[in-house]
């Protein structure tokens, strides 16, 4: 992986995050949501383990010491935003999803400004601003009725929610990003998902009214989750960061929503809509504008 190229190396993680998207809407009629994320991140540990296991031992203790920050790593990271984004495919698009999810920089400084007191420049906060118009507009579905009603899509809502719980989480890493090794702290980040996420789990699994269809295709979307969108995605994302940096590396997180986008229309046969054109516009050049020295 070192001696492919940084950039090919986002686009790859970018490109398996967005169809993490159209394959979690895809068979949202035959996985629920909490089971979804649950086995996802079982075979996920299980792929991940053997990469990780010597790094781990060596570093265990170190982790060990941040344990309520490596737990609460794990309550936003891995169970947050994955349930509630797999909740929300059950009510809303792909495409839609997609589009709110790249607001998470945006929340990110609103989040550092509020609980950090991280100062904001005249970019960020512009820039911020544009964004929440983008985002605004695209969980209105351009209606200024439903704004003013406040009636919107369930699903966008929890996306929203899947955007500030994954936004605490990078902060989160940030913060520890000199105490805590990545690798590591990932693995161990998924086991305590796994266990928190078993409860529910077991809930979907009892419950009458709650089927589970194993198919073709939700089979290959839990490997393609478990695999692709969480280990080769997250190795390949960290690897390219390493080499290019964090702030060129970021622009690339709004190729998500394209893939996706693309995915979505060829392969589960979404449509794009106006609303989603223009509150996408917004967004990303809200994202664009903070990524600017100010």
């Amino acid at each position: 992986m070192n001696n492919v190229p940084p950039v090919a190396l986002l686009i790859i993680a970018t490109l398996l995050w967005g169809g993490n998207f159209v394959y979690g809407r895809t068979v949202a009629d035959q996985i629920p949501p909490f089971t979804f994320a649950f086995i996802r991140w079982c075979v996920a540990f299980i792929i991940f383990l053997p990469i990780v296991w010597m790094p781990l031992k060596k570093e265990w203790k170190q982790i060990k010491r941040y344990w309520q920050i490596v737990l609460a790593m794990s309550f936003t990271g891995i169970v947050g935003f994955t349930a509630f984004l797999y909740l929300a495919l059950h009510y809303t698009t792909s495409i839609n999803a997609s589009l709110v999810n790249t607001s998470t920089p945006i929340l990110i400084y609103i989040i550092s400004f509020v609980f950090l007191k991280e100062r904001l420049n005249k970019n960020q906060l512009f820039g911020t601003f544009i964004s929440l118009i983008g985002l605004l507009f695209i969980i209105s579905k351009g209606s200024f009725q439903s704004f003013l009603e406040l009636s919107f899509n369930r699903g966008d809502l929890l996306v929203v929610t899947a955007v500030i719980c994954w936004s605490i989480y990078s902060i989160l890493v940030k913060q520890y990003s000199q105490r805590l090794p990545v690798h590591s702290t990932f693995q161990v980040t998924i086991l305590m998902g796994i266990i928190i996420l078993f409860p529910f789990f077991l809930y979907e699994t009892w419950n009458p009214t709650i089927n589970v269809i194993w198919t073709a295709k939700s089979i290959s979307a839990i490997f393609y989750t478990g695999i692709f969108a969480s280990i080769v995605a997250f190795l390949s994302w960290n690897t390219g960061v390493v080499k290019i940096g964090a702030n060129k590396a970021g622009i690339y997180l709004n190729l998500i929503p394209v893939f996706a986008t693309v995915f979505a229309v060829l392969f589960i046969g979404e449509s794009i809509q106006l609303f989603q054109v223009i509150g996408g516009i917004f967004t990303i050049l809200g994202v664009y504008l903070t990524s600017r020295k100010g």
